[in-house]
């Protein structure tokens, strides 16, 4: 691209934004903060202005703020058009333009798409209909379940046990509510965190007071001739009286709008490069298309180049920004995304946090602190080095593991004032399940190395 068609675009162009949540947002604030001074659109199927959602499964839950009191700060003006409330509905690439609900088009020179994940629903369409069922995503997902919370329910019954699901229990707990949490795996937190510290969480979870429930699957759920949820059903035959019930298994991403379009898009996202441009469905990367966010699927040079799919609020941040960057200007300037995965999680009483891959381990050290006290780190190995680390109420050495990973420190971790590793420090399988097998939870997946690959398929006929 010339110079001249750089300096036009920056100074008329015309951009484009599906998604208009944190990435969109941070996204249109670096555009104009790098000079972008065309045209700026973003489009949002909700009606609301971009809003933070980490705290709609915590501190709004507990009452103490309210979801309609979310909304992301802005770091500067933006100037764009907004077209909030209308979905995008199909993308034409030869054309340039992107198909809306209400079926008008949109027109683009550059268009990042940022469309984000939405909440699995439950896989029976009548029974999800039942009073009282409930998915925790949007700000009224969490405004209605609060008030249901409020309201005193005889039991709730959480469905799923990653990330989400125990921060709503851990809610239900602080607020006195009785809870059950039913999990097909052997403990929360596996699929993202592995067995040995799903254990941990388990314990956390019983010790709260969570009547949890794993190695099952709820086949059905009943409701009452109001058309109210009354009872869950588990494939151990046991029955569960609840009159709330909150599905938790995970997130589908935002790409069946892309159907057709000749992008590679799929459930598990849509496939760009280190650049965030976006590949076709034959892996080639396009000009003029960037994605960024949680729908995107990325190789990370720290992880094998593998395509990395995050569900993290940093990731999106500092993907919408070099996507930004990366949309006006020419190939010389543009630079990777290079971000190190990261989250955090708050339940029954703990801080978890974590950098780099865990389900790329193989195996787990506990390094510092112990299991038994709940306070520890855990670093994960693969192939002779480090990958990712996990600590319990123990966040202080995050940076240096953070440090670790990107200079692929060898696993197991050295002590190296010592002859041998301390009593106890010795490498164990992490114990993660079957890839192949659904979980809930994982923050992290891997998903290959192929933008046109799509040999992935869930079956979500029971949970």
């Amino acid at each position: 691209m010339s110079a001249d068609h750089v300096e036009r675009l920056r100074r008329e162009g015309r951009i484009v934004i599906v998604g208009a949540s944190l990435a969109g947002l941070r996204a249109a604030e670096t555009l104009r903060a790098e000079g972008f001074a065309g045209e700026l659109t973003l489009i949002g199927d909700e009606p609301h202005e971009p809003y933070d959602r980490p705290p709609l499964s915590k501190s709004a839950l507990l009452g103490m703020a309210s979801p309609h009191r979310t909304e992301l700060p802005r770091r500067r003006e933006i100037d764009a058009k907004w077209r909030l409330g209308t979905a995008a509905t199909g993308l034409d690439l030869a054309a340039k333009r992107v198909r809306l609900a209400d079926g008008d088009e949109v027109e683009y020179d550059r268009l990042l798409i940022a469309t984000g994940v939405r909440a699995r629903p439950w896989f029976n369409a009548e029974e999800a209909r039942l009073d009282g069922v409930c998915v925790l995503r949007t700000r009224e997902d969490a405004a209605g379940l609060e008030r249901r919370l409020r309201a005193g329910p005889r039991r709730v019954f959480v469905i799923g046990a990653g990330f989400a699901g125990s921060e709503v229990a851990s809610a239900c707990r602080e607020r006195g509510l009785p809870v059950t949490m039913a999990e097909r795996a052997g403990a929360p937190l596996v699929g993202a965190l592995g067995g040995v510290v799903g254990a941990v969480a388990a314990d956390l979870a019983t010790e709260h007071g969570v009547d949890l429930r794993t190695h099952v699957t709820v086949t059905a759920l009943e409701g009452d001739t109001a058309g109210r949820v009354r009872a869950v059903h588990l494939s151990d035959e046991s029955v569960v009286e609840a009159d709330v019930v909150v599905v938790s298994l995970g997130s589908l991403r935002n790409t069946e709008w892309l159907t057709g379009s000749g992008l590679g898009a799929g459930p598990r996202g849509v496939a760009c490069d280190a650049g965030c441009r976006a590949f076709d469905f034959r892996g080639i990367v396009t000009d003029d298309v960037f994605v960024a966010g949680d729908v995107a699927r990325s190789p990370h040079a720290l992880f094998g180049y593998q395509f990395l799919s995050l569900e993290h609020w940093g990731n999106a941040v500092a993907q919408a920004e070099t996507a930004a960057h990366n949309m006006i200007c020419d190939g010389a300037d543009r630079r990777p995304h290079l971000w190190m995965p990261a989250f955090w999680s708050s339940m029954f009483g703990v801080n978890i946090k974590s950098v780099g891959v865990p389900p790329m381990g193989d195996q787990l050290m506990i390094t510092q602190g112990s299991l038994a006290e709940r306070r520890f780190v855990g670093v994960y190995g693969h192939q002779g080095r480090v990958v990712a680390a996990v600590t319990f109420d123990n966040a202080r050495w995050l940076e240096f593991y953070q440090r670790q990973i990107e200079r692929g420190a060898p696993f197991p971790v050295e002590y190296p004032t010592m002859d041998r590793r301390p009593e106890g420090r010795q490498p164990v399988p992490a114990g993660f399940p079957d890839p192949s097998l659904p979980t809930h939870g994982p923050m992290v997946t891997l998903s290959g190395y192929s933008p046109a690959d799509q040999q992935l398929v869930f079956h979500p006929s029971r949970h």
